[in-house]
């Protein structure tokens, strides 16, 4: 016998079960598209760049890795803010596979809240670093510039970082798979 408690009781659960729905679906991540445009593509290139050669564009958010044949994986990325760019030419002096974290004392004068990781952040999903990092040496010096994964994909194709060169993790992970230690890097 169903009787009014019941019905009141039901109904409550009723008009519940959508917002309990909605509030589920709604801690659930959309998961991230990169925009067409910066997504992986092969592209041809002009003559004058050697396989494994890496050139950055900052300007139009694009890493190159120079293939065979005049041909490029041109990646989407994303850069420093103005005035904090590398510009010039490096080798990839070092890689590291879930690389550990520390900000310069300049990233903690710019921002506070980088104090905390001053003695350094260990690798892994929720380091800024993200899944690997190609550390750009000139004159056989660290630059304490890198090309590396990121903790924030929407920050490809946006001028947002401390100076480096931010990845998806699934791309930085192929272009350290495919650069060799001493590879040189381009950036204009």
């Amino acid at each position: 016998m169903i009787t009014r408690r019941h019905c009141l009781a039901l109904s409550a659960a009723a008009l519940a079960a959508p917002l309990i729905a909605r509030a589920a679906h709604a801690t659930q991540p959309e998961p991230f598209v990169l925009p067409e445009h910066l997504q992986r593509q092969t592209i041809r290139v002009r003559r004058g760049f050697e396989p494994g050669e890496i050139v950055i564009v900052t300007g139009q958010h694009f890493l190159y890795l120079m293939l065979e044949r005049r041909r490029a994986l041109r990646f989407g990325v994303g850069v420093g803010q103005e005035g904090l760019n590398f510009r010039g030419e490096a080798v990839v002096g070092r890689k590291a596979v879930w690389p550990s974290w520390k900000p310069t004392p300049e990233m903690i004068a710019r921002n506070a809240r980088y104090a905390r990781w001053a003695d350094g952040m260990p690798g892994g999903p929720g380091n800024p670093l993200g899944a690997r990092a190609l550390y750009l040496y000139q004159n056989g010096r660290d630059t304490a510039y890198r090309i590396h994964g990121t903790n924030e994909p929407a920050s490809i194709g946006h001028s947002v970082s401390n100076g480096c060169i931010r990845m998806l993790n699934e791309h930085v992970i192929e272009l350290y798979e495919r650069v060799a230690l001493g590879s040189k890097v381009t950036v204009y």
